[in-house]
């Protein structure tokens, strides 16, 4: 199934997202390297499976449209500078407006799913929005804000690659410590995978590891937001 482009109003402006498919709705949030082939694919999938899958493009205060690969040096450069330049906090509006949107143009419930940055940014989602359900996939910096764990009232499953290049072990182990108490949180470890074990064609892809999270991740979904 293929989706297409549509326009969502956030509070400081307009912005593109990719949408596919029908009924209950998930936010699908980025990596580092916009709304690419690989997030386009995550939300095509997430379509067939019987969700409308929303993939907004947070980067577009800093330049609209970016779809860049994992590929080559130059892109890693402009993908971390893109990631350098990103306003977390002004992104999280953007989500807000995406789940909005998203219970309007889906069946009622709406959840978030997120990877690298985007993990980061879905257990943000769980904490500051709606959101009926959220998922992240080896979020960066999440031991940063641990403070804002408190105000998690969905459930939020996170997926933790034990040897992320990204997220050293003692970053980890603050996550998972700090997060232990809170009963709305999920955590599975993967203690011999790199960050991005998921993404498909990625230089760290392990497809055993990945059906694992992806059928924990769909059991979780289809749990609570049907």
């Amino acid at each position: 199934m293929s989706g297409t482009d549509v326009t969502i109003a956030g509070p400081d402006g307009s912005f593109t997202a990719y949408e596919a498919g029908t009924g209950p709705a998930i936010v699908v949030l980025q990596e580092i390297f916009g709304v690419n082939h690989v997030m386009r694919d995550i939300c095509d999938d997430l379509a067939d499976q019987g969700f409308k899958a929303i993939c907004p493009d947070l980067f577009w205060r800093i330049e609209p449209g970016i779809q860049i690969t994992d590929k080559t040096e130059a892109e890693w450069k402009q993908a971390f500078d893109l990631f350098g330049k990103f306003d977390i906090d002004a992104g999280l509006k953007d989500i807000a407006a995406t789940v909005d949107y998203a219970r309007r143009a889906g069946t009622g419930k709406v959840g978030a799913l997120g990877y690298c940055l985007g993990g980061q940014l879905a257990y943000l989602t769980a904490c500051r929005t709606d959101a009926d359900a959220c998922v992240g996939y080896y979020g960066v910096n999440i031991q940063e804000r641990l403070d804002e764990a408190a105000s998690i009232s969905s459930p939020l499953m996170l997926h933790i690659a034990g040897k992320d290049q990204f997220v050293p072990p003692e970053a980890q182990k603050a996550v998972m410590d700090g997060l232990a108490g809170n009963t709305h949180v999920t955590i599975h470890h993967y203690p011999e995978q790199d960050h991005a074990f998921a993404r498909v064609g990625g230089e760290h892809f392990d497809a055993e590891a990945a059906d694992l999270a992806n059928s924990r991740t769909r059991a979780f979904l289809q749990e609570h937001l049907s």
